[in-house]
């Protein structure tokens, strides 16, 4: 085991833990920067993947005195690469990105010390935005059924740290590897939360979502849940369900889970970061459809054309710098488009990218 990235996670870990991030916009500033510099410095001399990728751009640590100048890295290298400093044998399990079976996934690699950290980082900005005391629905299948996915690990994570013995994955996995749910189980649960009046939280995929409400929708059944239940729904829908605008959608889990716009959260993440976003900030127009990373996380919105920062009100590429991916790499640059307002952003969707292969993935 790595003992300088370990002791670095283990110091960030402290700080998300404790909340020690500082308080004050230039203080954090300050704070973040120093912590991304040490990490790249640290990636660029045990990630070796990473630092071909640097030395092709011709940048090293000592080059770089802000974090915006640590080289992103498209996320599509981690389908070709193993973008990692944890040695083979030492990895104890491995992230995949979600997708069709035909798509190459990309990984993410962990031991001991990056879950730690991961749910770490998860929990501390999730619990945030839904409440522990509430039972949990998870429209996925179970761990033991999906290992490689990070959107289970992360239910799971939840389920481990609210202790709630009634919370259920009301999801499994067919024989084609979709992801399916579990109707009859599901409703039970919907019903007994009506009953008990017992505020519920339903957390699954955009596409889980809409298979649900259309067999509602199909026996014209639909239920108020307790005050203050919550929906958290994430991820888009890979063809596997007919595709709602978002707005289309949270009306219909209002229609048919009583469940108001102000308590449905949306989420954003990727099996290749260990931070999420969710859609908590008030834009200055009123609108809640901003979404924020956590302190230890910075976004950036990149003009495809330019390959600069856009202004307040343009459109994309997000760039997530995420101290968590101690273990990987902290600079990458997703695939989505992003509308920026300020350090907060607007998920528009997914951009239509070459795969980057070979050498290509040392020049992005």
């Amino acid at each position: 085991m790595n003992p300088e990235l370990s002791s670095f996670a283990a110091r960030l870990r402290g700080l998300i833990q404790q909340h020690l991030f500082l308080a004050g916009e230039q203080a954090l500033d300050r704070q973040f920067d120093a912590l991304a510099l040490e990490l790249f410095a640290l990636q660029f001399k045990y990630n070796f993947a990473y630092r071909k990728i640097c030395q092709a751009r011709k940048v090293t640590p000592r080059m770089v005195d802000h974090w915006t100048q640590v080289p992103f890295v498209p996320i599509g290298a981690f389908k070709e690469l193993e973008l990692s400093g944890i040695p083979p044998a030492e990895r104890t399990a491995v992230f995949h990105s979600s997708g069709t079976t035909e798509q190459k996934p990309s990984r993410h690699f962990h031991n001991a010390d990056s879950l730690a950290l991961y749910e770490e980082s998860l929990w501390k900005w999730f619990e945030l935005f839904l409440g522990s005391d509430d039972q949990f629905v998870f429209l996925s299948p179970p761990p033991r059924q999906a290992p490689h996915s990070s959107l289970v690990y992360m239910f799971e994570t939840i389920r481990r740290k609210c202790g709630q013995p009634e919370s259920a994955f009301t999801g499994s996995l067919a024989s084609d590897g979709t992801w399916t749910v579990d109707y009859s189980a599901t409703i039970q649960v919907l019903r007994s939360a009506c009953d008990t009046g017992r505020r519920l939280s339903l957390l699954g995929t955009a596409f889980s979502f809409v298979h649900l409400l259309d067999y509602l929708g199909e026996r014209n059944s639909s239920f108020k849940l307790p005050q203050l239940s919550s929906v958290m729904e994430t991820g888009g829908y890979k063809n596997r369900s007919r595709a709602l605008p978002k707005a289309e959608l949270h009306q219909f889990i209002t229609e048919r889970l009583g469940v108001p716009r102000e308590q449905i959260i949306c989420e954003y993440g990727m099996s290749e970061l260990s931070s999420q976003a969710y859609d908590n900030a008030t834009r200055g127009d009123g609108a809640l459809r901003c979404f924020s990373f956590p302190a230890w996380a910075r976004t950036q919105i990149i003009s495809p054309e330019t390959g600069r920062e856009v202004a307040d009100g343009e459109t994309g590429l997000i760039r997530a710098f995420d101290l968590a991916n101690v273990f990987s790499v902290a600079a990458i640059q997703t695939e989505d488009l992003g509308f920026r307002w300020g350090d907060w952003f607007d998920l528009i969707g997914r951009a239509q990218p070459a795969e980057p292969r070979g050498c290509s993935l040392m020049s992005a």
